[in-house]
């Protein structure tokens, strides 16, 4: 009997030691749990405190926003182009659209057998992804190596 009272008191010892363990990661797991909700609560109440230097409306407008962003390719003609900007930025409102600040661009075209080359700069320009053409706005300026100049407050360029 005394044998049998032993693996008694074993598995007793065992079993305060597995209730320890339970109660341990029992809690830890609580307290994770909690944490996690406490985080999620914090952070959704932070999102609505208003911090002077953040503008929401700019946030919502321009979710995607690149600097110095560049974009080449081929016209439908076959020239080669390449097209730069300080800012490019999408618009949730308007997702056919890329908005672009201080452009400065590089178009060559062929012009009687000649190669011409013309650089242009713009202070704001709107890229339609659909229609594929580009709409320069603000001290629009073409300069081409033929030696003619363009100065104008709007142009499109069809890519």
């Amino acid at each position: 009997m005394d044998l049998t009272n032993r693996n008694f008191l074993i598995s007793s010892n065992h079993r305060r030691i597995q209730r320890l363990w339970q109660f341990v990661f029992t809690g830890w797991g609580l307290v994770l749990i909690a944490a996690l909700i406490a985080g999620s609560i914090i952070t959704k109440n932070l999102s609505w405190i208003p911090i002077s230097g953040i503008s929401i409306s700019d946030i919502t407008q321009n979710q995607f926003k690149m600097t110095n962003p560049a974009f080449s390719g081929l016209d439908k003609d076959g020239n080669p182009f390449v097209i730069k900007a300080d800012i490019a930025r999408q618009e949730y409102d308007a997702p056919d659209f890329v908005f672009l600040d201080n452009i400065r661009a590089k178009i060559s075209r062929i012009d009687k057998g000649r190669k011409i080359t013309d650089n242009i700069t713009a202070k704001t320009g709107k890229y339609n992804k659909v229609k594929k053409d580009i709409t320069l706005v603000g001290n629009v300026r073409v300069d081409s190596s033929n030696g003619d100049k363009l100065l104008t407050d709007q142009l499109v360029i069809k890519l």
